[in-house]
């Protein structure tokens, strides 16, 4: 049964509308994704900063890269940093996946962590602050 209200709006009484009985999907599992997203560009901000900083961390990290990548050697230490950011992304999204799939979380809460993140890894490779931290 419909009724009218002020002659614009209509009400529907005694039966559910379809926005109602479709069950929701639970916020889990972007939120997952979100933050392993965000650990991965903290990883890789991280990186660029030690290898920075760390002739020794440069060499392994370059080397990580050279150990399947094909021309890891003419790029240098790039192809270890995207490597363990990749890494990074996969093994945190692997555990927070499972471990956040069924919950239903406030999604609007965890996109501000996730922009947080997104900051704070761009100001770490922001020249000014990248320059300060590694020395030069």
């Amino acid at each position: 049964m419909t009724t009218e209200l002020l002659g614009t709006r209509s009400i529907t009484v005694g039966a559910a509308t379809a926005a109602e009985t479709r069950p929701r999907r639970p916020t889990g599992e972007a939120v997952a994704a979100l933050l392993a997203a965000g650990i991965a560009m903290l990883t890789l901000a991280l990186v660029n900063q030690l290898t920075a900083g760390s002739p020794a961390f440069n060499n392994w990290v370059h080397s990580i890269g050279k150990l399947w990548m094909p021309g890891a050697a003419g790029i240098g230490p790039y192809s270890g940093k995207e490597t363990l950011s990749v890494v990074a992304w996969l093994v945190s999204w692997a555990i927070l996946h499972p471990v956040l799939r069924a919950r239903e979380l406030a999604l609007s809460r965890w996109l501000v962590v996730f922009l947080v993140m997104v900051a704070v890894a761009t100001t770490f490779i922001w020249p000014p602050v990248f320059e300060h931290f590694a020395g030069h």
